[in-house]
């Protein structure tokens, strides 16, 4: 639980250097250094066998060193410089047993949602941050100060640990106070074994760790004080994990278990490391230096490539009829939900997922499609640089071709674009709809498919 290092710290604090270990630069906003990520982007996306003119695609270079940037700019910030900017003196129990700030004295800030980049494979992670810390010296921090240095230490390329035991010191250094705490729930998205993504269809989407840190009086994990602590995170409903995961390792990020693809291309290996590079960091930190092999094993994962082998024994829906001509019986709507996806999205390079919906007419005597082969249509579109509204456009129109003209498709998702970059929607989702033949003119059936979807967040 320990967190503090003092003489080590201290150098740190006072001059202003990051405390993970990697370069402190000083450029305004990342100006100077938007041109090299650029062309960095570029040529990950020729890596990939992309068109960098294409429309989709020509201006996901900016896009990108603009996301990077802004998920970065804790390297062009200073803990130091907020927390002194908002002490305050208060008179506490001067001659009594006790501290000021509360009962107990121990003063909290919960549900603190931030956003940061993992450092083994460059993709963003959730946060639930909360910290609490137990004033002395007659001086208290301004609240919204806590937020703004966990935010500091979040916009770098971090992992759970080492971000809680950063803000833990910055705190517990800035404010002197008798201890700090801080806890976070950090949510990782877990991408499928992309050999077994049409078979793993109980795939959870987030890999989710809880990690705590302490100084001073929470130096001990035993103390009373973390009772108090958590009691108070308890009114919030918060579910306290086991003991074992209040501690992770790298191997929290699913990047260490990809499996090689290939040759490493070194030309885009050497593009990842120009970006870390170019964001401040040191590419030869030994927690970065197998970051660039993970993130293009990642990307190429998306490339143009053997999915197209899956839909070659699709045949049109007319084959399918017993005689080969018209519909015979009565037709009723039939769907196909929460057909999972994984995709990434092509302005961002940033990954999004969730699921597609499909409803359709289905005629009495008519042979039905089996579900394995349109959750085969969906990874054969998910699989690539995709914008979602494409997605289920793409979807749709290849389902029609099988399902007859009369289909319907509802794509949800979440996007990892909607928390960086600056926007910071924490939980928010995004659902698109294609519709075809009778359920592009017919309400009521558009309708009575729609009431028929679960609760995509409860899903």
């Amino acid at each position: 639980m320990g967190a503090l290092d003092e003489g080590h710290f201290s150098v740190e604090l006072e001059n202003g250097v990051n405390l993970g270990g990697c370069i402190e630069v000083d450029f305004l906003e990342g100006e100077a250094e938007t041109p090299a990520i650029e062309e960095a982007v570029r040529v990950l996306l020729q890596g990939l066998g992309e068109d960098i003119n294409r429309e989709g695609i020509r201006k996901t270079p900016l896009r990108v060193a603009k996301a990077l940037l802004e998920g970065t700019r804790g390297y062009r910030e200073k803990a130091k410089d907020i927390v002194n900017s908002a002490l305050f003196p208060e008179v506490g129990l001067e001659n009594r047993v006790g501290h000021a700030g509360g009962t107990g004295g121990l003063v909290i800030v919960r549900d603190l949602d931030l956003f940061s980049y993992c450092e083994s494979c460059l993709l963003p992670f959730q946060v639930k941050c909360h910290v609490g810390y137990v004033p002395s010296g007659q001086r208290v921090v301004g609240l919204s100060k806590l937020s703004r240095v966990a935010d500091v230490f979040a916009k770098r390329l971090q992992d759970p640990q080492r971000l809680a035991n950063e803000v833990c010191k910055a705190l517990h250094h800035g404010i002197k106070p008798a201890g700090v705490a801080v806890m976070l729930q950090c949510s990782h998205i877990h991408f499928p074994n992309f050999e077994l993504a049409f078979s793993d269809s109980g795939h959870q989407g987030w890999i989710k760790s809880l990690v705590t840190s302490g100084s001073g009086v929470f130096e001990d994990e035993k103390a009373d004080i973390w009772t108090d602590f958590l009691s108070l995170l308890r009114f919030r409903s918060i579910n306290m994990l086991s003991k074992q995961c209040s501690s992770v390792d790298h191997s929290w990020c699913p990047s260490h278990s990809f499996s090689k693809v290939g040759p490493a291309n070194s030309a885009m290996m050497n593009a990842v490391a120009s970006i870390l590079q170019s964001l401040g960091e040191d590419s030869l930190r030994k927690e970065l230096v197998g970051t660039p092999a993970r993130f293009v094993t990642w990307l190429m994962k998306f490339r143009n490539s053997n999915l197209e082998m899956k839909l070659n024994g699709l045949v049109r829906r007319d084959s399918l009829k017993p005689n080969g001509d018209v519909r015979h019986g009565e037709e009723h709507l039939c769907s196909e939900l929460n057909l999972s996806f994984w995709s990434q999205c092509e302005h961002h390079l940033l990954p999004f997922h969730g699921v597609v919906h499909i409803g359709y007419y289905h005629a009495n005597g008519d042979i039905p499609i089996g579900r394995s082969l349109l959750q085969s249509i969906v990874h054969f579109y998910g699989f690539k640089l995709q914008l979602q509204e494409k997605l289920t456009r793409q979807i749709a129109e290849t389902a029609s071709s099988l399902l007859g003209e009369d289909v319907m498709v509802v794509v949800e998702a979440n996007h990892t674009c909607m928390i960086s970059r600056g926007i910071e929607k924490f939980g928010s989702n995004t659902a698109t709809i294609a519709v075809l033949g009778q359920f592009s003119t017919d309400p009521t059936a558009r309708a009575k498919f729609l009431q028929g979807i679960p609760n995509f967040c409860q899903s």
